[in-house]
């Protein structure tokens, strides 16, 4: 089969059925290969960006996903998505067309190039934000495709491969290759000692779990060893879904200082965390104030485990965690299960409130459900609910590139077709990328949309000195009608008040098409968790010219602690708090 068939078949393989992206001349003979396999599709977007944050949301559902671009201007327009990707330990493939060997040697000035050709420029501007990169020539094109998607699924982050037209067309081998890689069987027996050993003479262990639980496909071993060893457990906001809320040991998410102190209390006083798969970022850890003994901390990542402080790499997290289920003799805790999620949703009067907002919604939410969250104000809200079992709670909390949310929908909803997808997102995310709508309407795919208009930027409206700068507003739309503006299935409607989103809800649960809800609150309206940790970054930060960033003292991670962890996460975090 000729290189394009080949990727497209290998990616097939691991479960990427749908290819978002735009065409381009350069990259025709890949969409072909797409359209030409019958276990694929070719998934059009508006533009790059779109197509970036799509495939990052079938990736979350899915495991893998794929956009295809142009070399050039597509590409750079997806760079972004996949920046996003790569923060968050997102899979996602970035296959670009790049244009015919022969112009690359000769260095031709063909479109989508500068006049001083700098043929590897685009390559370049990709590997700081994935993990690899590979161009195909007529040597390297059956080695370097094994060689990129070996690394996509062993490190679970996204890679880039650009292939010339003549190299998508030119025929290679397509001998079975094995992408799977096995964990180190001396280390892995090491570390599961280690860690059971540790865990066994301890007195109050704890066990956080985090978004790379999900990422690395490690869900069912991490359920099985919180379920059988009793030790109570908790989690990032990213790690929300990671453990049904009525499992008896599990404390409900944890918020730092803000909420949940039951969470807060069991870490404050742990002599032994193991935390699997976390991320220490601001947002996803409630602030920097992580209150745990470091000199205790176990830590889980996807390929490798650190344990006192050595790490011990090439052993798979699944591995780790079902070698403990087995390891850790199973105890019973005195464990006084906190409240988790809201109080029940009682209709008031006047104008609609965050208050009255993320109660009903969690009542709304149904097991199975996918829920897709859009940075700002909203993940706090939703991030308190008591979600349903199995049901699913996507949002970029580390990353945070607003717009995000929508085109992410759209690719879980073509990720799993039959399941329910709940897209809350804010109008000021929502008009960078709301175009993709018109694209879930043309795949007959049926989100819920919730837009939250609040009339301009409110997170960002609360973070400056002054509310009213004008920089913080945005050009005023009629949603509920914006939906319609598509050809397609929709329903759409606009609500200001309790009795009204009440309503609309009832009226989504009878309809088998695409629902769009305006929500309409006050410009200052915001759940209480986000005033709380607003009202903190301020005053760390009097002025915002300085960044609102927690003071470097009272960060519990030290740098000696940093460089025995060895991730981009950690470094990142320690290096800019110094700067």
């Amino acid at each position: 089969m000729n290189t394009a068939e080949y990727l497209i078949k290998k990616l097939e393989e691991l479960g990427i059925n749908d290819f978002f992206g735009l065409p381009g001349d350069y990259n025709f003979n890949i969409l072909y290969a797409i359209e030409n396999n019958p276990n694929t599709n070719w998934i059009g977007c508006t533009n790059e960006l779109n197509a970036g944050y799509a495939a990052d949301g079938y990736a979350r559902q899915r495991g893998y996903g794929a956009i295809v671009t142009t070399y050039g201007v597509g590409e750079l327009s997806s760079i972004n998505a996949i920046a996003g990707s790569y923060a968050e330990n997102v899979p996602v493939i970035s296959i670009v067309g790049a244009p015919a060997t022969k112009c690359l040697d000769e260095k031709t000035l063909i479109h989508h190039n500068f006049w001083n050709i700098n043929t590897k420029a685009f390559e370049t501007a990709h590997k700081s934000v994935v993990e690899t990169t590979a161009f195909l020539n007529r040597d390297n094109a059956k080695i370097e495709i094994d060689r990129i998607l070996k690394v996509f699924v062993k490190e679970k982050r996204p890679v880039y491969i650009s292939i010339p037209i003549d190299i998508a067309k030119m025929e290679i081998s397509d001998r079975q290759t094995d992408y799977e890689w096995t964990s180190d069987k001396n280390t892995l027996e090491t570390v599961i000692a280690k860690i059971a050993r540790k865990i066994n003479n301890s007195v109050n262990p704890v066990i956080l779990g985090d978004s790379l639980v999900k990422r690395y496909d490690a869900r069912l071993e991490f359920k099985e060893f919180v379920a059988k060893s009793g030790i109570p457990t908790t989690n990032f906001i990213m790690g929300t879904g990671l453990i049904d809320s009525d499992c008896p040991n599990y404390l409900g998410t944890y918020f730092s200082k803000y909420r949940n102190p039951k969470a807060q209390e069991r870490l404050e006083n742990t002599d032994c965390l193991i935390a699997a798969g976390p991320i220490y970022s601001d947002m996803n850890a409630s602030g920097f104030n992580l209150p745990y003994k470091i000199n205790s901390h176990i830590a889980i990542y996807g390929t490798y485990t650190i344990v006192e402080g050595e790490r011990y790499d090439n052993v798979k997290m699944s591995d780790v965690l079902e070698g403990l289920t087995e390891a850790v003799q199973p105890r019973e805790f005195n464990i006084e299960k906190p409240v988790i999620g809201y109080d029940k949703s009682e209709i008031t009067q006047g104008n609609l409130t965050s208050n009255y907002i993320y109660p009903r919604l969690q009542e709304f939410i149904k097991e199975n459900d996918i829920v897709i969250a859009e940075t700002g104000i909203i993940h706090n809200g939703i991030a308190q609910m008591k979600f349903p079992n199995n049901s699913e709670l996507h949002t970029q909390t580390l990353w945070g590139s607003i717009g995000w949310a929508t085109p992410a929908a759209f690719g879980a909803c073509m990720a799993n077709p039959n399941t329910r997808v709940i897209l809350m997102t804010g109008e000021g995310s929502h008009q960078l990328t709301a175009m993709e709508v018109g694209n879930m309407l043309r795949h007959g795919v049926k989100p819920i949309i919730l837009v939250l208009n609040n009339k301009g930027y409110t997170i960002e409206r609360m973070l400056s000195n002054k509310p009213e700068d004008k920089f913080n507003d945005i050009m005023q739309m009629n949603y509920s009608k914006f939906a319609r503006v598509f050809e397609g299935d929709v329903w759409s409607t606009k609500v200001s008040t309790a009795d009204e989103l009440d309503k609309a809800l009832k009226v989504t649960q009878i309809m088998n098409k695409l629902c769009y809800i305006e929500v309409c609150t006050q410009p200052d309206d915001m759940p209480e968790l986000t005033k709380e940790v607003i009202a903190d970054f301020k005053a760390n930060a009097p002025s915002a010219s300085e960044g609102y960033c927690t003071k470097p003292e009272e960060v519990k991670l030290s740098k000696t602690e940093d460089m025995q962890f060895g991730t981009t996460v950690h470094e990142s975090l320690i290096r800019d708090m110094e700067v």
